[in-house]
Order: C-alpha cells, then sequence, then structure tokens
C-alpha cells in the first residue's frame, strides 16, 4: 500500500511541484492550502504523513500541528520552516512533530524523512497492536 501524504502550505506552487515529484515516486498524496483546509481533510481521512509549513495565514502550522495530533495522535508531521523560524520547527517538535525540513528543500531529503516517518508510524502501530492482542489473550474472559 502506497504511503499515505498530505502536504499543507499557503504557496499554491510549491504544493503542485512538491505533489507532482512525490506522486511520482509512488506516494499517494493529498494536497491542502491552509491550515484549516487540512484540519477538515485530516478529520474525513487518514494520512501516514503530512508535511506542513510553519508559516501561514489563518491557521499557522504550529496550531494545525497541535489539532492533528489531537484528533490522529499516530500521525507524523514533518514542518517546513525557513531558516528564520527554525526555533519555531523546534517547538513543533516538542509538540509532536517527527522532524522538520528548511525550505527549499531537496526532495530526496523531504522522501528519505518520509519513509523514516513512515517506518516510525508502522513501528507505533505494530506495538499497540501487540499490546491489544495481549490484552486479551491475557483477560480472565478469554476463551482457549
Amino acid at each position: 500500500m502506497k504511503t499515505r501524504v498530505l502536504i499543507v502550505d499557503d504557496e499554491k506552487e510549491f504544493v503542485d511541484l512538491v505533489s507532482e515529484r512525490l506522486t511520482m515516486r509512488d506516494y499517494d498524496v493529498t494536497a491542502c492550502y491552509s491550515g484549516e483546509e487540512a484540519l477538515e481533510t485530516v478529520k474525513k481521512y487518514n494520512f501516514d504523513i503530512v508535511v506542513l509549513d510553519i508559516l501561514m495565514p489563518g491557521i499557522d502550522g504550529i496550531e494545525t500541528l497541535r489539532e492533528i495530533k489531537r484528533i490522529k495522535p499516530l500521525t507524523e508531521v514533518i514542518l517546513l520552516t525557513g531558516h528564520a523560524a527554525v526555533n519555531t520547527a523546534i517547538e513543533g517538535m516538542r509538540l509532536g512533530a517527527y522532524d522538520y525540513l528548511t525550505k527549499p528543500c531537496e526532495i530526496s531529503d523531504l522522501v528519505t524523512k518520509l519513509d523514516k516517518a513512515h517506518d516510525r508510524k508502522a513501528e507505533q502501530e505494530e506495538r499497540i497492536r501487540a499490546a491489544k492482542v495481549e490484552d486479551i489473550v491475557s483477560s480472565p474472559r478469554s476463551v482457549l
């Protein structure tokens, strides 16, 4: 199954270019152009990873990150930032972002981070499944 990625940035040309390049690399990509649109999309669909710009009008990337983590805690988030906002990106990591990249970024760097974030999400999901199985097996009501 393809890795499901949501790209969120108010710069339409940037989003369209990154979406095209990731689609060519066999990712399942959805694009949003604001934090508000991203939150509505995250509520409706499941994504493995959100690539999220920090500086956007309206709901900024940090607030969008907080809400994504509240709505879908296992969704990994990679923040995009300009050089001047690296401290904000580090704050985002404290709030649960997987990592950050400075813009403009090389597509190869983004792909590397996407793959590592996807691996982390898969490991977390597997640990949750294993814990649920253990809970069922050790339950006094389980019938063996």
